[in-house]
């Protein structure tokens, strides 16, 4: 014999940090990109032979992002219409650490908050 039973009216568990990983990923959306290291700005020769600028000593401005990747520091160079584009990747990426940092201590009051629930219904 076969019993059918309907897990509707059944109370889910709901992870104590479900309404924090709603809300980080909420704002984790609006801070793409995010980019962690450096911009800079430099001057730099060009490769072309008779560069008049070159010739007088100018050089050619130039930005580079600067990165740390499996604990070495890398540069990229970044196209000019790129610039605006990586600052704005570099500040969310501040606000994304800053934000991580947050979260960890209030993560773990969620998690205190609910197993201090449970002692009291108990």
């Amino acid at each position: 014999m076969y019993a059918l039973w309907h897990t509707d009216d059944m109370p889910t568990p709901v992870r104590f940090d479900a309404v924090l990983q709603r809300q980080f990923l909420a704002e984790l959306a609006a801070l793409w990109p995010a980019l962690k290291g450096s911009l800079a700005e430099v001057a730099k020769p060009c490769i072309r032979p008779n560069c008049p600028a070159c010739a007088k000593g100018d050089k050619h401005p130039a930005f580079l992002w600067t990165f740390t990747e499996a604990g070495r520091r890398h540069c990229l160079y970044v196209p000019a219409q790129l610039v605006p584009l990586v600052r704005q990747g570099l500040d969310n990426g501040r606000r994304l650490e800053a934000r991580l940092a947050a979260l960890g201590p209030v993560w773990l009051r969620a998690w205190r908050q609910q197993r201090d629930a449970g002692k009291k219904k108990g």
